[in-house]
Formats: C-alpha cells, sequence, structure tokens
C-alpha cells in the first residue's frame, strides 16, 4: 500500500488587484470579477477583526 496523500499541487495563480480599502496593489488567489471589493492582507484583516 502506498503513500496516497501526495501534494502534487501546482502553485496556485496570483492575479493583480488593487484594494478597495486602501488602493494598494496586492494579489489574490482568485481572479477579480470587479462586481465585489478586493481587499489587501492588511485591510482584510482589520476588517475580519472588526467583526465586519
Amino acid at each position: 500500500m502506498g503513500f496516497q496523500g501526495r501534494y502534487d499541487r501546482q502553485p496556485q495563480e496570483m492575479h493583480k488587484a488593487v484594494c478597495s480599502e486602501c488602493k494598494k496593489e496586492c494579489e489574490v488567489p482568485f481572479k477579480p470579477s470587479g462586481t465585489r471589493p478586493i481587499y489587501c492582507k492588511e485591510c482584510y484583516s482589520k476588517r475580519k477583526d472588526s467583526g465586519r
């Protein structure tokens, strides 16, 4: 019986975006559609911690 939980995943493709809050350029692991706000790591963390 061989090891079945292999980690052969490709690196996730990142897409450039502009944070809706601070307007800094950032990268996200999905292609932004333009219909929802995008947040950089810092702004996302602030929003998450404030309960929004």
